[in-house]
């Protein structure tokens, strides 16, 4: 039964049935339309079209010398004359099939574009005279001096549309005349062409959407067996391969990703048992391992929750299309990540705060010491347009363990780079405190840290403002290190608001060869 209802709700009926339903429903509106809305849009142009036609004829007629003048007679038309009026009546004549006559009541001109123009003088007669000869006449559009019928014979097989009256002058009569061709023949004629046409393709595509979607869902089908196999934590699966090569690297990045979640999670066990270790085996300090558990299973729980989330859902199928599916693999990989990389930052701390990771003590040149550094951080700051500014003296040696400085000083730098604020300057310099220590300053412009905040930066897992610290991928270990590292140089580091923003620094011992 569950199995007839995953049938039925699979990715590759559900694109054919959709395929369908569209192209159904865009058929039938267009069938709809055009028998119901295609002559009434039909005349309302026509009707815009005399309506207009009238216009630039007064228009010409009152700027114009005449009858005599605006209008030829046959005699000069056929020599080749041809006026502003008698061009644009030509123009309607071969445009939009209108046959025009003109009637000059004071100097008796006539002048038409009609092969037949006892026929319009005719039908302008019984217009002026209002004499109907048996036709149906209904007014469509009325002005001052004319008006615009649509007529229909007496078989209801013909009809026109006809514009009559008089120009600006009141002595010029005119009639405007154009057949409206049986457009119910027309749309039947053309309603069946659109089911014909409208009818094979939907058959033809609806049959091209089945079977592609069919070799499109058979190894994404494959894809969520593998995800909902990692979602109950069994990475033993792999995804053998598919013809199609956006899925093919889905599925690599999935054959990658339970392989990373299953190196990860042996890291986290052994991190995890390292720690219960530690616990019981020191009971003098067994408040501060508490709280440190604590939170480690705080900052874990999101990644997990994360990993968890995305893998039951690429396992239920809920993201149908390449680019949520790719999203959901990138969040689980970033997630995994995110977590090893704190688990190695939590066995370095450990290490060094048990006396495990003693320094390498040596001469450091600092000032090449900090160009190394900021060269290895210079696209960061590029991307972020920040400018530094570095007043350390050339010559000055300091005691200490070169690897570990490096790391206090990148620490300080990142968490600068994360924080900065208009106009985005940092600053690394140095300040003498007494004839044998010197200072190690770090500053950046921005907000400053809340004074409540200030005693606790350097505590493990503290971080001042949460949801940005997650955002850049900050685990509040990064300060406890630098802490770390000072205290078994057996030096003191600390920090402190400027008027412009935040000051980190720490200290390290002269060396012989320093000078300041």
């Amino acid at each position: 039964m569950a199995e007839k209802c995953r049938k039925r709700n699979s990715l590759q009926r559900r694109f054919t049935l959709l395929f369908a339903f569209v192209f159904s429903m865009l058929l039938i509106l267009l069938l709809v339309g055009n028998s119901f809305f295609l002559e009434s849009l039909y005349e309302k142009r026509k009707v815009h079209v005399l309506e207009k036609a009238y216009m630039e004829l007064d228009r010409i007629l009152q700027q114009g010398e005449g009858f005599s003048k605006d209008f030829p007679t046959e005699a000069e038309s056929q020599e080749g004359k041809e006026t502003a009026a008698s061009k644009y009546v030509r123009f309607l004549t071969e445009k939009e099939n209108i046959s025009i006559i003109v009637m000059d009541d004071s100097s008796d001109g006539v002048y038409t574009s009609s092969a037949n123009p006892q026929s319009l003088i005719r039908r302008l007669y019984s217009y002026i005279f209002g004499k109907a000869d048996g036709d149906t006449r209904k007014i469509l559009s009325k002005g001052d001096n004319f008006s615009i019928v649509k007529t229909k014979g007496e078989n209801k097989e013909t009809g026109y549309l006809e514009a009559w009256g008089y120009f600006s002058n009141n002595s010029t009569s005119f009639m405007m005349s154009m057949p409206l061709a049986s457009l119910r023949e027309a749309v039947s004629f053309f309603n069946y062409l659109l089911l014909f046409l409208g009818g094979s393709i939907l058959l033809f595509g609806t049959l091209a959407v089945y079977f592609t979607g069919r070799r499109v869902t058979r190894p994404l089908k494959e894809l969520a067996k593998l995800s909902q196999k990692m979602s109950q934590l069994d990475f033993t699966a792999r995804f053998q391969g598919s013809n199609l090569e956006e899925i093919e690297v889905l599925g690599e990045s999935m054959n990658s990703l339970s392989q990373r979640l299953e190196d990860t999670i042996g890291d986290l066990k052994k991190a995890n048992n390292e720690l219960q270790s530690d616990i019981e085996n020191k009971n003098l300090i067994d408040q501060k391992r508490q709280e440190f558990v604590a939170n480690v299973s705080h900052e874990l729980k999101t990644p997990i929750a994360l990993i968890m989330g995305y893998a039951e859902g690429l396992g239920e199928g809920l993201c149908e299309d390449e680019e949520s599916r790719a999203y959901y693999s990138s969040v689980i990989v970033d997630e995994a990540k995110r977590m090893n990389h704190m688990v190695k930052e939590l066995m370095s701390l450990s290490a060094m705060e048990q006396g495990k990771d003693l320094p390498d003590f040596s001469l450091l040149d600092m000032a090449k010491l900090t160009k190394g550094v900021l060269s290895t951080m210079e696209i960061l700051l590029k991307q972020e347009g920040i400018s530094v500014e570095v007043d350390i003296p050339e010559g000055l040696f300091l005691w200490g363990d070169e690897f570990k400085v490096e790391e206090v000083l990148m620490n300080y730098l990142q968490n600068a780079i994360h924080h900065v604020g208009e106009p985005k300057q940092i600053s690394v310099y140095t300040e003498n405190r007494g004839q044998k220590t010197v200072e190690i300053h770090v500053r950046n412009t921005g907000n400053p840290i809340p004074e409540e905040d200030l005693p606790r930066v350097f505590e493990k897992f503290y971080k001042v403002d949460k949801a940005h610290s997650r955002s850049y991928g900050g685990s509040g270990l990064g300060l406890s290190i630098v802490k770390a590292i000072m205290d078994s140089h057996h030096q003191e580091c600390g920090c402190k608001n400027t008027l412009t923003g935040v000051d980190f620094w720490f200290t390290l011992e002269k060396g012989e060869m320093g000078k300041t």
